[in-house]
């Protein structure tokens, strides 16, 4: 399925202002912000962490299903989408991000 189908299947977050991405030291490492542009990735995200509890391995690569199409051109064109970016790594690295989200 292409990622506008899959965006359509998951939980809305017009509750969400952001999502907060912490390492393991607790030191917030990404904003993804319920705006244009990201309200996608917002939603992928807030949907994994609900999942899976936070973004593990398992979660991000379930995260690159759901990105389709836009998961190859990331791979194409490093830097490109750094939401698809940071769960490629994610998964190379085996790490996880706690996700905290921020309410509207």
């Amino acid at each position: 399925m292409a990622f506008a189908d899959n965006l359509k299947a998951l939980p809305a977050v017009a509750h969400l202002a952001a999502l907060e991405l912490l390492d393991d030291t607790g030191t917030v490492v990404a904003r993804i912000e319920n705006k244009p542009g990201q309200a996608g990735s917002l939603a992928v995200y807030a949907a994994l962490a609900d999942k899976h509890g936070a973004i593990n391995p398992a979660a991000a690569q379930e995260g690159l299903d759901l990105y389709a199409e836009h998961t190859t051109d990331a791979q194409a064109h490093p830097g490109k989408h750094p939401n698809i970016d940071r769960l490629i790594e994610l998964v190379s690295k085996a790490q996880t991000l706690i996700a905290r989200t921020v309410a509207a």
